[in-house]
């Protein structure tokens, strides 16, 4: 692979101590490439001069096989197929509940993540491919709010562009866009993926263009009834466009191929800008609500205490000898902490030597996919 030259990943070694890595948490539709996009990534910065290796998280349980190799695996703590047996659940219960059991875990990920904060510079996730899973579930909120209060984050929407080149299609991935915009709270990025088989050119002109979008809904067939009237979809969609069009204005798009490398690089740059972004107005307003948050717990915290405590002064009056029983074994104490510095999760970087990771464009089918499929009839 051809070297690159340095992007906006490239920095001195004072800026790398001076500033936090990135998070990019890649979201998008079943199928839309983001294992695929992943991988790529993590080849364009190893391929940086000077390298730049992210740190990557894997939390799709269900997942047989991954193109890299990722740092944290969900699979290393959580048994996907275990989940499903134990608790008796389908295969999206599985992964909820999977994702779950991981998240009680997630401090321990944010300490290896806040280990590494010096020697890198992007913290990459790999989310579920049922989109749905991570970002309407409370795991996915945990962990999104986690992870950006943590460090500068940025939502990378992947995006499946020969699919979206109707425009029913388009506005549906648009108003999911907009829903998880408003959901995180986050920078924002339209990752346009696939623009090797499809460009992305015509998804720009109807976000900055209302006419074009208009044309092209016009020119879809089965947008007018028996009668010659617009149906019903096609005025929702109408006005869905109008009312999307500020949504627009503040977006970052990009497009990007995830088998021959292009626009990668216009990605990282978006990713610089919304570092800025965060930092100016995310992470105030971050800050403002986490110290709610803590005021909150502690006022709740000291009314207990103060019941408690209020508890245990009527019953030592009432029986003064049973207040001298309320002991516990040295023991307990040190099994107690024993268990408090159990660490489940697992971190790979050590197991792997530097520049490891797969060009997807050679990649052959994986040992463990042996499948044959049988013949219908």
């Amino acid at each position: 692979m051809a070297t690159e030259s340095a992007g906006p990943s490239s920095s001195t070694t004072e800026t790398k101590k001076d500033k936090k890595p990135i998070a990019i948490i890649t979201i998008g539709m079943a199928g839309a490439g983001k294992s695929t996009f992943v991988q790529r990534l993590n080849s364009y910065l190893h391929s940086l001069e000077p390298p730049s290796p992210p740190y990557i998280l894997n939390l799709d349980p269900a997942v047989t096989y991954v193109p890299y190799e990722p740092n944290i695996d969900i699979r290393d703590t959580v048994n996907y197929q275990e989940v499903m047996k134990q608790y008796n659940l389908g295969p999206n219960g599985g992964i909820l509940t999977a994702l779950n059991l991981f998240t009680t875990k997630f401090d321990q990920v944010l300490s290896l993540v806040e280990q590494r904060a010096d020697s890198v510079d992007y913290v990459v996730l790999d989310t579920p491919g049922q989109i749905e899973i991570f970002t309407w579930s409370a795991s996915g909120a945990i962990i999104t709010d986690a992870i950006a209060s943590s460090l500068p984050t940025v939502v990378a929407y992947v995006i499946d562009t020969p699919r979206t080149t109707a425009p029913a299609t388009f506005m549906s991935n648009m108003l999911y866009a907009c829903s998880i915009l408003y959901k995180t709270k986050l920078p924002f990025i339209l990752v346009f993926n696939k623009t090797d088989v499809q460009p992305h050119n015509f998804a720009v002109e109807w976000m900055t263009d209302f006419e074009e979008f208009q044309a092209a809904l016009a020119a879809h067939g089965g947008t007018r009834d028996s009668e010659g009237e617009p149906t019903y979809m096609n005025s929702l969609m109408n006005s869905m466009s109008l009312v999307l069009d500020e949504f627009y204005k503040n977006l970052k798009a990009v497009g990007v191929s995830s088998v021959t490398g292009d626009g990668f690089k216009e990605f990282l740059e978006a990713v610089a800008g919304s570092r800025e972004e965060y930092e100016k107005d995310y992470l105030p307003e971050l800050e403002e609500a986490r110290a709610q948050r803590e005021k909150i717990l502690q006022d709740a915290k000291d009314d207990s205490m103060t019941r408690v405590l209020k508890d245990l002064a009527i019953d030592r009056e009432k029986n003064p000898a049973g207040a001298l029983a309320d002991r516990w074994e040295d023991d307990d104490e040190e099994d107690d902490a024993d268990d408090e510095g159990e660490l489940d999760i697992i971190d790979r970087s050590e197991e792997r030597g530097p520049g490891e990771y797969i060009d997807v464009t050679r990649a052959r089918r994986h040992d463990r996919e042996d499948i044959n499929w049988p013949r219908p009839g």
